[in-house]
């Protein structure tokens, strides 16, 4: 009797999570039950609420969370397509999407890291909003992940003595780990898989620079008012006067890591430009040459950086490998249960997320750049907004030509969705996770994952919504 009743279980969980189950060696969205996608919203529901409701169990466990949704998506997955199926799906996560994903945001960290901002500056709201300014201008440049790690926490010593200290992170968010990265591939992974995709290195520079000023110009100056509110509040001005960093000259310790960084740079734009020609296979997913070199020289390039820096450098920065674990573990998770959400929308209008793909198209059948703009947005608020992007990539064209000529204002759409709104939530871009990981160690009470998006719903989409009229309307 059980053996019976668990295989009409297995039979009856097969049929309502993949109707036409037969043998497929791929995985085809179109015949995919949205049920597919609950190991997926189990883990950002596990990752929204477990700090706030199980902090505690949370904090030491957060990896067996992780692991326990990626088995409860393998699983039945195992079941519908059989085990080297599973094994392959989870192969090409973590070897076409996974390693290189946290390779480089490894690299930017350890190298980041080992430079050592010293001294420390008076924390008053012209210098934070020209520190935000500065950390902006950088992150197009060092990526978001890069100058997130050198700047968090020169800005956050300038600020250890005041009250009031959670707005200048989450505006840091909103800025250097978000919009700051929208002007070249280097700044964020989207525009990165653009770039391997045929975009222009400066297509984007050339195309979303007027949005990307409107709302990091609108934020600095909104930040500039709140933090000047705070800093002129009786609890700030009468707060103990004892700063535990005085004031004093700023210097740089750790400087062959800018060489490093320079040269994760160029290893970035080398597989972007380079094709070699040469690739293999594991289990169905392709390695190309050019790829590979470039993870193993990043990890090479992580291990170089650990063994040049002066040990005080890292001491002066705090430096600790939570952060990194935490995204690690956790985006490892996010990659596996992603499978079969990315196959439904890649699916268009056949698949169960169907009405995402139509609303992004209008009555004449023409895409409309203000709901691409939107759906890639929100969708990037909590999924990762990198595979979001080669979605609506491939959704309106997935011709790099097509996108960056006639159709050039929907690839502006995409590219702005995916990159300004990755800063709605705490999992929408992976440096959000690592600076608030990283201003909880040094004694910021961070928002919870609610508590955040009560502070981007009201102030970015607000902007956003001006962004559209302005911008993406025709």
């Amino acid at each position: 009797m059980p053996t019976k009743f668990f295989v009409s279980a297995s039979a009856l969980l097969a049929c309502l999570l993949f109707p036409l189950a037969a043998s497929a060696a791929d995985l085809d969205g179109s015949t995919l039950s949205a049920l597919w996608g609950i190991p997926f919203i189990g883990l950002l529901l596990s990752i929204a609420v477990g700090p706030l409701l199980f902090s505690h169990f949370w904090h030491h466990h957060f990896g067996k969370i992780a692991l326990a949704w990626s088995v409860a998506f393998l699983l039945p997955f195992a079941m519908v397509f059989g085990s080297h199926s599973a094994v392959a799906g989870a192969v090409h996560a973590m070897l076409a999407e996974y390693i290189p994903f946290i390779a480089l945001l490894m690299a930017l960290f350890v190298v980041a890291g080992g430079i050592c901002v010293r001294g420390n500056l008076h924390g008053t709201p012209a210098l934070n909003t020209g520190l935000l300014a500065l950390g902006t201008l950088l992150a197009s440049f060092m990526g978001t992940t890069g100058a997130s790690m050198l700047l968090i926490r020169p800005l956050i010593r300038a600020n250890d003595n005041r009250k009031h200290a959670v707005h200048i992170v989450v505006f840091f968010i909103f800025l250097v780990a978000n919009a700051g990265g929208s002007l070249t591939p280097l700044g964020d992974p989207p525009l990165f898989l653009g770039f391997l995709k045929g975009v222009d290195f400066f297509w984007t520079m050339q195309h979303i620079f007027p949005e990307t000023l409107f709302v990091c110009i609108s934020l600095l100056a909104i930040f500039y008012l709140i933090d000047r509110h705070y800093y002129h509040n009786k609890e700030e001005e009468f707060a103990p006067a004892l700063d535990p960093t005085p004031d004093s000259g700023i210097r740089f310790e750790g400087k062959l890591n800018f060489v490093l960084l320079l040269i994760v740079i160029g290893l970035v734009l080398m597989s972007g430009l380079w094709k070699s020609g040469i690739s293999f296979s594991v289990m169905g997913t392709p390695v190309e040459l050019q790829n590979l070199l470039r993870d193993v020289a990043l990890i090479g390039v992580t291990l170089v950086s650990l063994w040049v820096t002066p040990k005080s450098a890292r001491t002066g920065n705090d430096f600790s490998w939570g952060p990194i674990q935490e995204v690690a573990k956790l985006f490892a998770g996010i990659f596996v249960t992603i499978i079969p959400v990315i196959a439904m929308l890649r699916a268009g209008e056949s698949g169960a997320f169907g009405a995402v793909v139509r609303a992004v198209t209008g009555p004449d059948g023409q895409p409309n750049d203000a709901m691409y703009f939107w759906v890639t947005g929100l969708l990037s608020s909590f999924l990762d907004n990198a595979p979001t992007y080669l979605v609506f990539f491939n959704t309106a064209s997935g011709d790099a030509q097509t996108l960056m000529t006639t159709m050039a204002t929907t690839l502006a759409a995409i590219s702005a969705g995916a990159v300004f709104m990755g800063a709605n939530s705490y999992i929408g871009n992976a440096p959000n996770m690592m600076v608030k990981a990283i201003a909880e160690e040094r004694g910021i009470k961070m928002p919870s994952f609610f508590g955040y998006m009560a502070w981007s719903f009201g102030i970015l989409i607000p902007l956003f919504a001006i962004m559209t009229f302005i911008f993406f309307l025709k």
